[in-house]
């Protein structure tokens, strides 16, 4: 059985790689040898998002939009939107974020930079106040990139490994600061080299419901006992080096293009507090394949892994579903479910637009994790825990291609979730 599991896994990963290579080399050759296409008949219809669907509704005719004046680009722009979502491990989200952006080059060669801070407040009384930005120097040449977090927040902890059941669960909460920012410098057209600090603190971590008897044998406190790390908190402290190609048409909704990183990670016992001397590395590549011409339909897959090679890290530090850089692993798990000291994953998700005027689209998915843990023995392409599920995308903002996303998804051990938030999951 254990021999059947790993051989799917296995082709799942080479499924989601190969679709994506032979999808693009499809796409190059039909390029090259297929007659030239016959114009279209028709214009295409004019896009419409949210905004524009509850105008018509209320019959409210658009504003008219004022003249551009050129010197306006190169000027600060602020807004503020607020925000809202639902997902498995927070509960109903409500929160607002301000949104300061500026262009620091020729706008026609150089990324819009931004910076938002945001708050937001969970139904699971989870407090959040972040701040993130992405600034691009002129033409691109320099990028800095920076996620900090200070967080009141709670999560339900689990031994390591695949093996574990729903009822190992011990409801946690804790303080949480992370600062990870990240310089950049193009080394050719796409390719970056970086260099970053980052910092990472649990503190305060206590069981989330007073008089828990299972925390003094939970896989938190187990852990910690038993590498010397102090439970009410811990901290890691260190640099990172990285390497990035980026050649999606849409950092916010590709339908084509590459992403690849790697992020080598070594830190330091007492450096900023750090409690323990350990290496990671984080590698992450994603492809995305318009399967028609027109790109309403597309193929999106993602594999990224995380491994902690010498040392002990921290126990809320270890690699785990759904608390990576993007947070948006594993829909259909809670976040931090699967936790080990090497994880692997993949995804793959179809894409489709189904109204001619983009305002409605819907998605299918399917991912797979592996752990590897020497605690438990457990190896890479042992066991998998495996999801899928389906969504619906309504059109948010036509001029960024930002979707409110709708998702329900189903794992194993009866797992299930229901997600709600802006933006793809990757």
């Amino acid at each position: 059985m254990r021999s059947r599991l790993r051989a799917a896994g296995v082709v799942l990963w080479l499924a989601a790689l190969g679709l994506g290579a032979a999808a693009g080399t499809a796409r190059a050759q039909s390029t090259e040898t297929a007659p030239p296409a016959t114009p279209p008949q028709q214009p295409p219809e004019p896009q419409v998002d949210v905004f524009d669907f509850a105008r018509r509704l209320f019959r409210d005719p658009p504003a008219t939009p004022p003249v551009p004046d050129p010197a306006d680009e190169r000027g600060y722009h602020l807004a503020f939107v607020p925000g809202f979502g639902y997902n498995p491990s927070a509960g109903f989200i409500i929160g607002a974020s301000g949104n300061l952006s500026k262009y620091f080059g020729d706008p026609a060669t150089t990324r819009i930079s931004s910076a938002v801070i945001g708050t937001s407040y969970s139904s699971k009384q989870q407090a959040s106040l972040t701040v993130k930005f992405g600034a691009s120097g002129s033409n691109n040449r320099w990028r800095f990139d920076g996620d900090n977090r200070f967080q009141w927040t709670s999560q339900d902890s689990y031994g390591l490994g695949t093996g574990t059941s729903p009822a190992d669960s011990v409801y946690t909460r804790f303080t949480y600061v992370r600062v990870y920012d990240v310089a950049w410098y193009e080394l050719t057209k796409s390719l970056y080299a970086g260099a970053g600090l980052h910092y990472s603190l649990h503190t305060n971590v206590r069981p989330g419901n007073d008089g828990d008897t299972a925390w003094e044998s939970s896989a938190y406190v187990t852990y910690s006992e038993e590498n010397g790390f102090d439970l009410a908190g811990q901290t890691s402290a260190g640099f990172s080096l990285d390497l990035m190609l980026d050649t999606r048409d849409n950092s916010i909704n590709a339908s084509r293009g590459w992403f690849a990183a790697v992020s080598y990670r070594p830190s330091f016992q007492n450096l900023l507090g750090g409690d323990a001397d350990f290496q990671q590395t984080y590698v992450d590549v994603r492809s995305f394949v318009s399967v028609t011409k027109d790109r309403r339909q597309r193929l999106a897959m993602w594999v990224h892994g995380d491994f902690v090679g010498s040392g002990t890290a921290p126990y809320f530090d270890l690699p785990a579903l759904g608390t990576g850089i993007l947070g948006r692993s594993g829909r259909g798990y809670t976040e931090g479910r699967f936790r080990a000291e090497q994880l692997m994953y993949g995804e793959l998700e179809y894409r489709a637009t189904l109204t001619r005027n983009g305002l409605v689209g819907a998605v299918a998915f399917v991912n797979t994790t592996t752990l590897a843990e020497r605690q438990t023995g457990e190896k890479l392409f042992d066991a998998f825990a495996t999801a899928g599920g389906v969504g619906l995308r309504l059109l948010f903002n036509k001029r960024t291609s930002t979707n409110v996303c709708i998702d329900y998804a189903w794992g194993r051990q009866g797992a299930r979730g229901f997600y709600l938030g802006l933006q793809e999951a990757f």
